[in-house]
């Protein structure tokens, strides 16, 4: 649950605030570090953007200086020791394995197909080459940070993973011991009319393999600390057609969710199909305040 210490509120924000990448107007994070692009559609390359992404960025070293702005003896690393994996949603090589992502897998629940090829915006933009973009900048933000991030793909498998292997990712991280929290990058393909964000948290499940019980807990401090931040970054509103104004939504129908031993949340950043938030969605600048966003959030559930 929330702390409701006044000063170790302020005292956590303080600590995030100093070590998150401010967003710069021409869109390159604090201290010369390019945006991390991904390629639309099969590409996936990182530092290919064809909507507007830069180069990606050099990894950080354990000499990189800390950010300027930094105040002295405040950590530059505030999430060392912490283990994140980031699971971009779909693959963009799943439009040529319709075969092999049809299959099915076990969620606990029942049985589900491995993947599917996700959404698009109405002129082509898929949500596969989205969620790889936003995936990468996430990554770059969280590692300048100072975590260790596990991606389940970066478009350098043919198609997948399955979900059930997503969430087997997730639950070995960290040397076997699981990551300390995980996100799915997905994009909605909503009705037209339907807009803003949500993050989809675990139900309780306990059905063959499954069992969140210990999960729902930490999964909605995250989600909540996800949603609050996201909201913030991006000025995108809470969905306005399910989760009651609130940004948030429980399901126990998802593979990836029901399957996983550590606390995860997929986050909808927007829906693909209405024109006002697929051109954010479309947007290099705007993907770049969704990765902070995401961040932030994530760096205060750790933190706190």
């Amino acid at each position: 649950m929330y702390d409701d210490d006044t000063h170790q509120r302020a005292r956590i924000r303080k600590a995030v605030l100093l070590a998150a990448v401010p967003l710069a107007a021409a869109g390159l994070l604090a201290g010369g570090w390019a945006l991390a692009g991904a390629g639309p559609g099969g590409g996936g390359r990182p530092g290919t953007d064809g909507r507007g992404g830069g180069a990606a960025p050099a990894p950080a070293s354990a000499g990189t200086p800390a950010p300027a702005g930094t105040a002295p003896g405040a950590s530059a690393a505030p999430l060392a020791g912490k283990v994140v994996v980031i699971d971009p949603g779909h693959n963009p090589g799943n439009f040529q394995h319709t075969s092999e992502i049809n299959k099915q897998v076990d969620i606990g629940t029942n049985r589900k197909e491995c993947d599917t090829t996700g959404t698009s915006t109405r002129d082509g933009y898929t949500e596969a080459a989205f969620t790889l973009d936003v995936s990468r900048r996430l990554r770059a933000v969280l590692e300048r940070m100072g975590a260790t991030v596990v991606t389940t793909h970066d478009a350098d498998r043919p198609f997948g993973p399955c979900i059930d292997e997503r969430a087997r990712i997730g639950n070995q991280a960290g040397g076997g011991k699981g990551a300390h929290a995980v996100v799915s990058v997905h994009a909605d393909g909503s009705a037209a009319g339907n807009r803003g964000h949500h993050v989809i948290l675990p139900g309780l499940v306990k059905a063959g393999a499954a069992d969140t019980a210990p999960i729902v807990e930490p999964s909605r401090r995250l989600g909540e600390r996800v949603q609050a931040e996201f909201a913030r970054a991006t000025g995108s509103a809470p969905a306005n057609y399910l989760g009651g104004g609130t940004g948030l939504d429980v399901r126990k129908d998802l593979g990836g969710l029901n399957l996983s031993t550590v606390p995860k949340v997929f986050v909808e950043c927007g829906n693909m199909r209405d024109p006002e938030d697929a051109a954010s969605l479309s947007d290099a600048a705007w993907r770049q305040k969704a990765a902070q966003g995401i961040a932030n959030g994530v760096s205060t559930y750790l933190l706190g």
